[in-house]
Order: structure tokens, then sequence, then C-alpha cells
């Protein structure tokens, strides 16, 4: 029987994977109120607020990597009940994460309106560098936000991302209304307000979260002075076992930037305008399944930790048969809201077009998408094999996704066609993703 008959996996993977799985979602709807609020202005505008908003996506991928470093580490000290030892991971990583936050807000705040001109000109180029460097205030607020769900994820506390997530969505929707359309007396100040909004829902976010970590939390127990507990020793495995995960970050940056470069070649509005909405509607569907993929990467690392290794060939034999349909039903899922879900954007027909044969290319490969990011980001990563994702990245993203993308755009391909090969790779990494989770190489004890 393939599939596990431990119920106590399934009571701990949708335990862990429902509380994260809606917090991405809450934090999602942060972003996609944003959208939609704005899409109901312009195109201009819908193109503007998505570029703009690229340095966000490529703080929110690099710090994620960090992120993802401290659980891979903390949850196997977690297995071995080394608290201790989790919040001097936790120490070093909150601080890196911060500083990439402040570095960030930096950048973009100087030098918004030159990222904005790579992609945009005119109008849409100019609002896109105004939401931009407003936006960037709010950078070190999630950067320590983050830092901190993370840490709380190494001893299995979720529900609190859920709750802070929560109460930043009620807040930006609320500042969006009031500030992008002028409401109650205040000032009417369109995607400009929708920043200004962002930066307001981060701080409450945030305060939310210092006070349960300090003042709640009874298992990690942090204070104020934990984050300045160094140790020489697991600085060193901090940086061993996070860094192939932070270069693996990188490359998907540089492919995350190297698509919206291609796309925005066509130069016109409406094409970035169809590409921010299914990018927007995949991002929604990946949700789910990004959630179950961290719990199964705790699940994994904290089974090493306790050293039950039995169990570790039938939980890997579980997921690849729940993702595999968590694929099939996402991808169901894409076809059906594809119509409903262009229709709320105020573009024109042609980016309507557009966007729905883009979703229907993502309706195809994020069956591919579920499967891989199960096997590798959950199951490889949380065995602290960290290594061999970020070949595995660098191969397809190098010599397969950015080859396949330039001979496609120098073909005049259509649209859709050059997004297939931009997301080529979630079907093809499934191959290398079975081999290498069905021959058990990438278990790793971290927490010796």
């Amino acid at each position: 029987m393939l599939l596990t008959k431990d119920k106590s996996f399934y009571r701990e993977l949708f335990g862990l994977a429902a509380p994260m799985a809606l917090s991405n979602l809450v934090t999602f709807l942060i972003t996609l109120s944003d959208s939609i609020m704005i899409g109901r202005l312009s195109e201009e505008a819908t193109a503007s607020i998505y570029v703009g908003s690229l340095a966000a996506t490529v703080l929110q991928m690099l710090i994620t990597g960090f992120e993802s470093g401290m659980t891979v580490i903390g949850t196997q000290y977690f297995g071995r009940g080394e608290n201790e030892k989790i919040k001097r991971i936790v120490s070093i990583g909150t601080v890196l994460i911060f500083s990439v936050g402040l570095i960030f807000s930096a950048v973009s705040f100087a030098f918004g309106s030159g990222i904005t001109s790579i992609f945009l000109s005119g109008a849409s180029e100019r609002s896109g560098a105004e939401y931009l460097a407003t936006l960037s205030l709010s950078f070190p607020l999630f950067a320590l936000s983050g830092a901190i769900v993370a840490a709380m994820r190494c001893v299995e506390s979720v529900n609190i991302g859920v709750i802070s997530s929560a109460s930043a969505l009620i807040t930006n929707l609320l500042f969006n209304y009031l500030l992008i359309f002028g409401k109650l007396g205040f000032a009417n100040l369109g995607i400009k307000g929708a920043a200004i909004a962002t930066i307001i829902a981060r701080a409450v976010e945030l305060s939310i979260l210092l006070i349960y970590a300090f003042f709640i939390d009874k298992r990690l127990k942090l204070k104020p002075t934990s984050f300045l507990k160094f140790n020489k020793k697991m600085n060193l495995e901090f940086i061993k076992y996070t860094s192939p995960i932070v270069l693996g970050q990188i490359i998907w940056i540089i492919n995350t930037l190297f698509s919206s470069y291609v796309i925005s070649l066509s130069n016109t509005d409406a094409t970035v305008a169809a590409f921010s909405i299914a990018n927007t509607l995949g991002s929604l569907s990946y949700i789910v399944m990004n959630g179950l993929s961290a719990a199964v990467g705790i699940i994994i690392g904290k089974t090493i930790g306790e050293n039950r290794l039995n169990k570790i060939r039938e939980y890997t034999y579980s997921t690849e048969i729940i993702f595999v349909i968590l694929g099939i039903v996402t991808s169901l899922a894409l076809f059906l809201a594809k119509n409903p879900f262009v229709s709320i954007y105020n573009v024109s027909e042609g980016a309507r077009d557009a966007a729905k044969s883009l979703i229907t290319v993502l309706g195809f490969t994020v069956i591919g998408t579920s499967y891989q990011s199960a096997s590798l980001m959950g199951i490889v990563r949380g065995g602290g094999d960290v290594s061999f994702i970020l070949k595995n990245d660098a191969f397809f993203i190098f010599l397969v996704v950015i080859p396949a993308s330039v001979a496609a755009l120098r073909l005049d391909a259509p649209l859709w066609v050059i997004f297939l090969m931009l997301k080529s790779d979630q079907i093809l990494k499934c191959i290398p993703a079975a081999i290498k989770i069905n021959r058990f190489g990438w278990i790793k004890k971290i927490a010796k």
C-alpha cells in the first residue's frame, strides 16, 4: 500500500498545512486587493502596479530562502527538543532577513524610477515608480514579520501567522477603500494610496507578531535579547545549509525578472496587464500546494530529528500521490475560474483574451508544479539536501527556460507559446524529482 496508514501523518500534514495555506492566502489577498481595486481604474494602472510590485516579489523570494534555512535546521532541532539552539538559528536568520529588507527599501526608494523604466514607459512608468517608492517603506516591516513567522514554524506554532495576516488584510482593505478612491473625506490617491494602505497593514501585522512572540508564545519563548545571541559554530551551520537555498532563490529571481522583461518587450500595457492577471490567478492556485509543501518539509525535518527514519519512505510515497491528485484538482479549478476571474479587471478585450490564453497554459503546467514542488521544496529540502535543488534549478532555468523563451521570442511566436516556454521547467523537473526522492539519498541529519 503506497499511502501510509499512519493517521498521525495526515493529522499533522493537514493540521500544519491548513493554517499555513490560510496565512499564505490572506497574505496573497493583500496583494490581490491592490490589484483588483487598482484594476478598476484602468489598464495602465494594472500594468503599473504589477511592475511596481516586482521589487516586493523579489524581496519575498529572497527572504524566503533565509526563512527556509531557518525551518530546515530548526525543525530538526525541534525534533530533538533543543529549543535553545533554535533560538540561535532564529537570531542569525532574523538579523539577515531584516538587513535584506532595509537594503531593498533603500534601493527601491532611491532608484524606483530606474527600476520601473526597464519594463514600462510614459505614464505607466511614472505611476509604477511612484507606487514602488512608497511601497518600499513597508519592506523592512514585511521582512521582519516573515522572520517571526518562520521562527514560529520551527516549533509548529503556525496559527499566529493566520491571525496576523488576517488583521493585515482587513486593515489593507479598509485603507485601500479610503485612500485609492478618496472615501470618507480622505484624499483620492490612486495607486499611491494602495501603497500607503500596505504600509499600514504591514505595521499592524508586525505588531501582532511581536506581541505574540515576546509575551504569549510558550514554546520558543523569544525575548528581544534572543536576537542578539550568536554562536560561531551555529553561524557556520546556518550559512552551510542556507546558502544553497538563497542561491536557488536568486536563480528564481533572475527567472522572474527575465520573464517580466520578455513580456515587457511587447511594449504594450495590454500584454503586461494580461501577464499580471494570469500570474495573479496562478499565485492564487499555488497557495494550497505551497502550504502543504511547507508542512511536508516540517514533518520530514522533525521526523529525521526524532530519528524515526523507518517512517520516511511511506511518508514520501504518500506525499507523491497526494500532490499528483492536488495538481489535477488545481488544474480543473483554473480552467473553471479563468473566465470569471479575468472579467473582474477593467482591461481591453485584447488583454482579456491574452490573459485567458496564459491561464490555459497554467492549467496544464500546474500539475507538474504540484508534484515537483512537493518533492523538491517539501521532501528533499526538508530532509536536509539543499544543494540538489540549487543544481537542478540552475540547469533548467539557464539551459532550458531562458534559451527556449529567447528562441520563441525571436521566432515571433504567439504570447502563449512564449509563456509556455517560461513555464516549461515545471513539467520537466518532475523527472529528476521523481528519481531523486525515490532513491532516498536526500536524508541528511543536520542537528547532530
